[in-house]
């Protein structure tokens, strides 16, 4: 498949967030297949410095509910959603079917053991949006 971004270094990012490293490995691997530039996290802290850096540029961010530190997921995406409303936000957990209450509405939420094609529809559903924004 032929790239709609000539450099991908200056495709728009997506962003993991994921403790475990073979998960986050594995989003990664699957995101890699995408037009966008994958970033890995470990914790939201990490994510939001990033997301102060770059945040324009970040198309998706695809994040577990449970991460070390002070901000989990769902508290991610509403500080993502609340200062990048642009980006697209997918939240995933292995401690639940449901939807975590908080969760805003314009967030998406995979349980565990999510579907590589699922986080490929969601990829490139954030990078087609992305691409028509930056035409305009």
């Amino acid at each position: 498949m032929a790239s709609r971004f000539s450099n991908k270094d200056r495709a728009p990012i997506a962003l993991i967030v994921e403790d475990d490293a073979d998960l986050r490995e594995l989003g990664a691997a699957v995101l890699e297949e995408t037009d966008l530039r994958v970033v890995e996290c470990v914790d939201a802290e990490e994510a939001m410095a990033i997301m102060a850096r770059e945040g324009e540029n970040v198309a998706l961010v695809f994040a577990d509910v449970r991460l070390p530190g002070l901000l989990d997921g769902v508290d991610l995406a509403r500080r993502v959603k609340a200062l990048w409303p642009h980006v697209s936000m997918v939240v995933t957990s292995g401690y639940g079917a449901r939807r975590p209450e908080k969760l805003p509405d314009t967030v998406a939420y995979m349980p565990k053991p999510w579907l590589a094609l699922e986080v490929l529809m969601q990829a490139e559903k954030a990078a087609d949006w992305m691409h028509r924004a930056q035409r305009v």
